[in-house]
């Protein structure tokens, strides 16, 4: 099947010819002919595979102008990088048409995106907390909603947006069309769909948990931190690693790696998590996307629905804890039906989570032997330590029955009774002291 028998607008296909699409994904096949039906869709695919135009093309199909400036179609993400991203491919594909596109989110100024919107918006592209707050505040009217689109939810109720989600719900008005894409579908998720979607299709591009087929998969068994990183130096000296997304566990971890593996590639590699401003983030995945840097190390925050292209290699510099974003991850790397290679570096402490990792693929990751010229180091950081009790570590001891462990002195036995004061007047009037006279 081509774009060509969907029988969508002549500026969509000149648009999606220029961007050197011609054939939908399975995604994109499914879900268009049911989203133009106007049913609620619950669509559920794997990173990569184009779930961002399979919901923009048939909402730009059906795009009709309008002078009117509230937005008819609201898509709600759960970061600012996604927010970007998903603007810019809006734009690309309404290249030919007059589409008024617009991006909010959270650290930015909230004023300036008031102003914006008063200007007329036609599609609103936003996070929760920033589209609620706008809302709020009489900035945002939802009265013209058509479309409700909301993309890698279950990334949103991780990050706590529980809350502001079933506000916005509230807000919206009844009759409009809901749209969820996700990679994965929770009983949280399920909940949602349950009380706010009315009956919903399913659509399925692939099994749940299910690897790209386009990505290799390898790992090394690797006895603790530093000795990752003597790999990872190695490894990213050949040629063959030209554009690397390495993931951490935390953003401590991926300060600490990013301030060793800057000296050995200078100018060449760049870092982003969430305690990173918006400006350094958008700077780093910037440089990234264009090239000036190589390498990028990365928490989870970039494991979900950014489209990054070009990725050869994703390394798990640790295993993910949830199962789950071991799949998101390694979907950075073999889109548009491109070859990539996701490398895990595998300790002790990461081994119960890459054998979660094969259970839900029901596969077994094939383990390569460590180069002989890497070092293993014995060093081991802070929390590779064995717990140790201290030299002054003393055990609570646990005192059974009350009272001290010797007789109180007699200045401790002494009661308060209220002051002599009181208890003068108490014994004269045989009642407490009142104030005022009483009537």
């Amino acid at each position: 099947m081509k774009f060509n028998d969907f029988k969508i607008s002549k500026a969509l296909i000149n648009a999606l010819t220029d961007l050197g699409f011609d054939t939908p994904t399975t995604i994109q096949q499914k879900a268009f002919s049911v989203i133009m039906s106007g049913k609620d869709v619950v669509g559920l695919a794997q990173t990569g595979t184009g779930k961002t135009y399979a919901f923009l093309l048939p909402i730009l199909n059906q795009f009709k102008f309008t002078k009117n400036i509230e937005p008819r179609t609201i898509v709600l993400v759960p970061t600012r990088e996604l927010v970007e991203q998903i603007v810019d491919e809006t734009n690309k594909l309404a290249k030919y048409m007059n589409v008024r596109v617009l991006g909010v989110y959270g650290g930015a100024n909230i004023n300036i995106q008031k102003e914006e919107l008063l200007e007329g918006v036609d599609i609103l592209v936003a996070t929760p907390g920033r589209m609620y707050d706008l809302a709020l505040n009489g900035s945002l009217k939802l009265k013209a909603i058509q479309k409700f689109v909301i993309d890698e939810m279950d990334e949103m109720l991780n990050l706590g947006f529980r809350t502001q989600l079933n506000n916005i719900f509230e807000l919206l008005p009844e009759k409009r069309q809901n749209l969820l894409f996700s990679a994965t579908l929770t009983d949280d998720i399920e909940k949602v769909i349950h009380e706010y979607f009315d009956a919903p299709e399913k659509i399925e591009a692939a099994a749940h948990g299910t690897p790209l087929e386009s990505i290799q998969q390898l790992t090394y068994h690797v006895p603790n931190y530093y000795s990752k990183v003597n790999l990872l130096t190695h490894l990213l000296k050949s040629d063959e690693f030209k554009k690397v997304l390495i993931f951490t566990k935390s953003k401590k971890i991926a300060d600490l790696l990013y301030d060793q593996m800057i000296e050995q590639f200078p100018e060449n590699i760049g870092v982003i998590h969430s305690n990173k401003s918006q400006n350094f983030r958008f700077g780093s995945l910037r440089n990234f996307e264009n090239g000036t840097h190589r390498i990028l190390i990365a928490t989870d925050l970039v494991s979900r629905g950014l489209d990054i292209s070009e990725v050869t290699h994703v390394i798990n510099f640790d295993m993910p804890e949830d199962t789950l974003n071991y799949i998101h991850r390694i979907g950075r790397t073999g889109r548009a039906e491109k070859h990539g290679i996701a490398i895990s570096l595998v300790t002790e402490w990461d081994m119960e989570y890459k054998d979660q990792a094969e259970q839900l693929m029901q596969l077994t990751l094939p383990v390569l032997p460590i180069p002989e010229e890497v070092e293993l180091s014995e060093e081991l950081i802070e929390s590779e330590k064995p717990i140790v009790p201290g030299v002054n570590y003393m055990p609570k001891i646990k005192i059974s029955g009350s009272g001290a462990f010797h007789e109180k002195k007699a200045k401790n036995k002494k009661v308060n009774l209220g002051g002599s004061y009181k208890r003068k007047v108490k014994e004269k009037y045989k009642k407490p002291k009142t104030r005022g006279q009483k009537k």
